[in-house]
């Protein structure tokens, strides 16, 4: 416990010393990429593209699917009165179509993904490009995220250090309203 006690006594001397040093230099912003780019306009396009993109993609998974089931209970109704060749030849049919459609869903997850990734990437740039103006602009020298996965990444902010606020004005975005606490 003595030993936890040293050591934190240690950092807090250095950091005060730090911010002591560099307070006149330093000066740290944080943000909220994901509320800048929900409130983005182009969102909402993106969302209605992107679900109708994902719903083609289930249909088309869907007939597929369809189709094999139909082979298959073709194949199950037939395969009593099939030949010992003709059956094993259908089944490794039906095996190659059900390793087709297999490989069709998922290669429907990685474009539903790639194209995600590119209707979201000119939004991205822009929100980026806000967050490189708005900083220069107010003599940031740092902005850091305000969330990284799970876990805030700082620990500490003045309530009066609003750059996400600066970064919505600056690309023309009003700030929804909080409702009114009770």
């Amino acid at each position: 416990m003595m030993k936890v006690n040293v050591i934190l006594a240690t950092m807090a001397l250095l950091l005060v010393g730090f911010t002591a040093q560099a307070q006149s230099t330093i000066k740290i912003g944080y943000t909220s990429v994901e509320l800048i780019m929900d409130l983005m306009p182009e969102m909402e396009q993106i969302g209605a593209d992107v679900q109708d993109y994902q719903t083609q993609l289930q249909t088309n998974i869907q007939t597929k699917a369809a189709d094999f089931q139909k082979q298959v209970e073709a194949y199950q109704k037939a395969a009593p009165t099939m030949a010992e060749a003709a059956r094993a030849a259908k089944e490794q049919e039906l095996t190659k179509l059900r390793d087709d459609l297999q490989k069709y869903e998922q290669d429907a997850q990685t474009s539903y993904q790639r194209k995600l990734q590119e209707l979201l990437e000119p939004v991205q740039t822009k929100v980026i490009n806000a967050i490189n103006a708005v900083a220069a602009e107010n003599n940031y020298t740092h902005i850091l995220a305000e969330t990284a996965g799970q876990s805030p990444i700082l620990l500490y902010t003045k309530e009066e250090d609003k750059f996400t606020e600066l970064v919505l004005t600056k690309l023309g975005i009003p700030l929804p309203q909080k409702p009114a606490q009770k």
